[in-house]
């Protein structure tokens, strides 16, 4: 998996590499009424890339710490039941301590 992972990133910045050299020409990007920003398109690209990618971590993270806090009452009722089990495991344990020793069977000679 670690393979497909690294040849998959791979591919990836080498395109963004391949267009960066091929789209040198200078872009405007209108952010907002006033507001406009130049720079070549391999950079506007990379940088749109970059906060595309900070948000799905953003969200990756936001998803695992949902599925933190669901999956919490499920540890506390596992660590319930397991404290339970080991409360009638010591009771067990106890009750054949106090259970009279059954007598030990004599050895039987043949004669």
């Amino acid at each position: 998996m670690k393979q497909v992972n690294f040849v998959v990133i791979f591919v990836i910045c080498l395109a963004l590499v391949l267009f960066g050299i091929e789209n040198t020409t200078p872009s405007v990007i209108h952010i907002v009424n006033g507001v406009d920003f130049e720079a070549p398109l391999s950079v506007e690209l990379i940088v749109a890339a970059g906060i595309g990618a900070t948000l799905a971590w953003v969200f990756s993270v936001w998803v695992q710490v949902q599925s933190y806090t669901q999956k919490k009452p499920e540890v506390e009722q596992r660590d319930m039941r397991i404290q339970q089990l080991e409360e009638d495991v010591e009771r067990y344990r106890v009750e054949l301590e106090q259970l009279p020793m059954l007598p030990q069977a004599e050895p039987q000679t043949d004669a």
